[in-house]
């Protein structure tokens, strides 16, 4: 579904992205792991067409949207729906109005239609009764799930979730886990999750990818990657002190 192929991309001569290479399954869920400031974010934003590489590829359902003009681009970006870290709701907007402001964007449905559509997605993600409230009024939880109703509400191919357990106690990051797993079950989309949950992004993914200063350093299921002998994909997984990724001696 999405292929990156020798992707490279810098700022201000900083190499973020080092002709990094990935394939993304259809209909699979992909994580991508890795130390903080290794460019995960990045590389979400080149999925969706918010950044441009400086060089190379990327096929999203056969097209390769690098430097594709706008319009051609937003059609593309109709295939996706984004669950940001914060959830990035309007605040000064409901629940209701939040999962209802695509659909009043995009389509031309009737508000009784819109509401039908708002409180479904609402109940796939098992919030009810909660229409009137402000983001400020919902737990970080809430947050995410009133979030990820509105990027399912447009029935999208592609989820891409940039780290959406980030701020969240344990078992509300495994309940957010299990709702990510549940919907792609439920719905089928292809998913890509930037996750730093180890090991429970392992319990979630079909996929595992490590990015490691700019590179896909290794790639594999779940069970690949725990069983892997790779150096830095060992000290991360495993959280070590010593290595080549954090090499600190405790004293």
């Amino acid at each position: 579904m999405i292929k990156l192929v020798n992707v490279e991309k810098s700022f201000n001569g900083q190499v973020v992205l080092n002709r990094l290479n990935l394939d993304v399954p259809h209909g699979k869920i992909t994580a991508v792991i890795g130390p903080s400031g290794e460019g995960k974010s990045v590389l979400l934003k080149h999925m969706i067409g918010l950044l441009t590489p400086d060089r190379g590829e990327v096929i999203v359902d056969g097209e390769n949207i690098a430097g594709m003009g706008r319009d051609r681009l937003n059609r593309v970006r109709e295939k996706f729906g984004m669950l940001f870290q914060n959830a990035a709701l309007f605040d000064s907007m409901t629940v209701f109005e939040n999962v209802a402001f695509p659909l009043e964007e995009k389509t031309r449905f009737s508000a009784a239609e819109i509401a039908d559509r708002v409180h479904e997605a609402l109940e796939h993600v098992g919030l009810t009764g909660v229409d009137n409230k402000y983001p400020d009024e919902l737990s970080g939880g809430m947050k995410k799930r009133v979030g990820l109703a509105r990027a399912l509400l447009l029935g999208p191919k592609i989820i891409l979730f940039d780290e959406p357990t980030t701020g969240l106690d344990p078992i509300i990051c495994r309940a957010t886990h299990q709702l990510i797993k549940d919907t792609h079950v439920r719905f089928g989309f292809t998913s890509v999750v930037v996750s730093h949950e180890i090991p429970e992004i392992f319990d979630v993914s079909d996929q595992v990818a490590m990015l490691y200063r700019g590179e896909i350093i290794e790639v594999g299921s779940p069970e690949e990657i725990q069983r892997s002998n790779h150096p830095v994909v060992r000290q991360f997984i495993t959280g070590s002190l010593e290595g080549p990724i954090l090499p600190i001696r405790l004293v």
